[in-house]
């Protein structure tokens, strides 16, 4: 049962009791902190351990459960998780992907232009063709 919170007069002013916490809050531990008390309690002489709980405030339940995950492999000191979206990675292909894209992308451009210069011209040569007809006809 949590208990409440006490406070003390200091100056005649009251604070909270810097002894009690205001919510009760389950403990965590990292894994780089449970391998150094297994290590620091393997290295231990018999007997000092007890100490070493005390000392830290650990149950010996606890250190079953952290031996039996050393043992299954699941502590393990890992790379810190960054938060954020994941980088871009750079590589070669991606490169070489975004430069054929541009290059695409100005092909088509000239491809555009040049089928309209061919279309003015196809048009141009139409109306010289029917010009000559006609003045063919006349004389």
């Amino acid at each position: 049962m949590m208990r409440a919170a006490t406070t003390i007069a200091v100056d005649g002013a009251l604070s909270p009791d810097p002894e009690v916490s205001a919510k009760a809050r389950r403990r965590t531990f990292t894994t780089a902190y449970k391998l150094a008390i297994l290590d620091e309690l393997d290295r231990a002489k018999p007997g000092d351990g007890g100490a070493i709980l005390r000392r830290e405030g650990l149950y010996s339940s606890s250190l079953v459960e952290w031996r039996r995950q050393r043992k299954q492999g699941v502590l393990r000191v890992q790379a810190p998780v960054r938060r954020g979206p994941p980088a871009a990675i750079k590589s070669n292909e991606a490169d070489e992907l975004h430069r054929l894209r541009r290059e695409n992308a100005r092909l088509e451009r000239q491809l555009t232009k040049a089928q309209l210069i061919i279309s003015i011209q196809k048009k141009a040569a139409k109306i010289l063709e029917i010009e000559m007809i006609e003045n063919d006809d006349e004389s």
